[in-house]
């Protein structure tokens, strides 16, 4: 069984990355999580917010993120949600082929996928679930 730990409804402006980056600054404070989890958690989430208010939502303000924070066991899940249209995550290109060094665009999935322990797309392409494993809780 899951618990919420935190719900946030946003508006699509980046300095609302503050915000969700208090939310996880309390949560791990809160939960003890060691630095190096630490570090993942927070630096996947911001990036997913990022891509949802940039990418997603076009940095639309009347458009909302949501973020949803669950523990279940020894794992924690950060589920980002926005209004845009959706992508399909397996049309980014690789950002470590040599072809793609240059490109700018594609490097916040790759690290996400990199920094969470399991990583999925809803079919739409508008929602992420990024699960981290072993948690010191």
């Amino acid at each position: 069984m899951s618990r919420i730990l935190k719900k946030l409804r946003i508006e699509s402006k980046m300095a609302n990355l503050r915000v969700v980056e208090n939310a996880v600054d309390d949560i791990t404070n809160k939960l003890g999580i060691k630095e190096d989890n630490y570090g993942k958690i927070l630096v996947a989430t911001l990036e997913a917010v990022n891509n949802a208010i940039a990418h997603g939502n076009n940095g639309d303000p009347e458009k909302i993120v949501e973020i949803e924070i669950t523990i279940e066991k020894n794992q924690i899940k950060v589920k980002i949600t926005d209004e845009g249209e959706g992508f399909n995550p397996d049309s980014i290109p690789d950002p470590t082929m040599p072809e793609n060094i240059e490109e700018i665009s594609g490097r916040g999935v790759f690290l996400m996928t990199k920094l969470s322990d399991k990583i999925k797309f809803n079919k739409k392409g508008n929602s992420v679930t990024m699960t981290f494993k072993e948690v010191d809780a």
